[in-house]
């Protein structure tokens, strides 16, 4: 059966348990980016940091596949199980096992190589890599228990063909639901297109407008977003016209969604 589940954010995952035991992981960067075409690889180095001042750290590598659901929620999956997963293309460079001592960091390097008999006409593969702490350690709970503690951090893999890019969102709704606004977009490009929803509201009868809060969002070719302006608890009764701006891409392309509403 197919395992699929929402995870926290590791970074949170891994401060919450840094706080308790004396170990912890950084890996960086957070996301990998390759162009590559089928039949070729290409690598790129990862490094990967014990931050601890007092454990040493006996880890491991390994993939999943990860999507993201409609309001940007990573989901993960098992390795391979995806129409846009690459985890099967990835090798890790010396080895996917090895120890890191206190203080200690490594440069490991991922390959991706795409299959050349590759047919499919998805324009972004993607991967999650884990590196995990096989060798929990001893702590207590806020309760005094004993437990063991261990540590697993990961990033995010992307691969894309060597063609053009196009960075394309397009604004499929904007709408009022309860105390929301909602915008609904879908990317219909060919690479992920990273960004800031932003919206502002003016009030038709007295003029004055008010700034809600921009929120950061992701997406890959094909997915459909929702995003979420919560209105303010204190907003005066009245006529809106609320705009929304897409701000995303290298080249800051911008869209634009506006609606009329009443609030009451």
């Amino acid at each position: 059966m197919k395992k699929i589940f929402c995870f926290m954010p590791l970074l949170m995952l891994m401060l919450s348990i840094v706080g308790h035991a004396q170990t912890g992981l950084s890996v960086t960067p957070p996301r990998v980016y390759f162009t590559v075409a089928p039949g070729e690889s290409q690598r790129q180095k990862i490094t990967v940091s014990n931050v601890s001042k007092t454990s040493t750290l006996d880890l491991s590598i390994s993939l999943n596949d990860w999507s993201y659901d409609e309001k940007g929620n990573n989901l993960i999956h098992n390795a391979g199980s995806t129409p846009t997963s690459c985890a099967k293309w990835v090798a890790i460079l010396p080895s996917s096992f090895f120890s890191l001592a206190p203080g200690e960091h490594r440069d490991i390097e991922v390959q991706l190589a795409p299959p050349a008999n590759l047919k499919d006409s998805i324009a972004v593969h993607t991967a999650m890599l884990y590196v995990s702490q096989l060798n929990p350690v001893d702590d207590v709970s806020q309760k005094g228990t004993n437990i063991k503690v261990a540590v697993r951090t990961g990033i995010k893999l992307y691969q894309r063909l060597p063609i053009s890019r196009n960075a394309n969102l397009d604004i499929e709704n904007f709408a009022k639901v309860k105390e929301e606004l909602v915008l609904k977009f879908a990317n219909i490009g060919n690479v992920w297109a990273d960004g800031t929803a932003s919206c502002e509201l003016l009030n038709r009868q007295t003029g004055k407008k008010t700034t809600l809060k921009d929120i950061i969002f992701y997406s890959l070719p094909g997915n459909k977003r929702d995003i979420y302006f919560t209105l303010p608890q204190a907003l005066e009764k009245g006529e809106y016209v609320a705009s929304a701006v897409l701000n995303y891409g290298d080249d800051a392309t911008v869209k634009l969604a506006e609606l009329e509403f009443k609030h009451e």
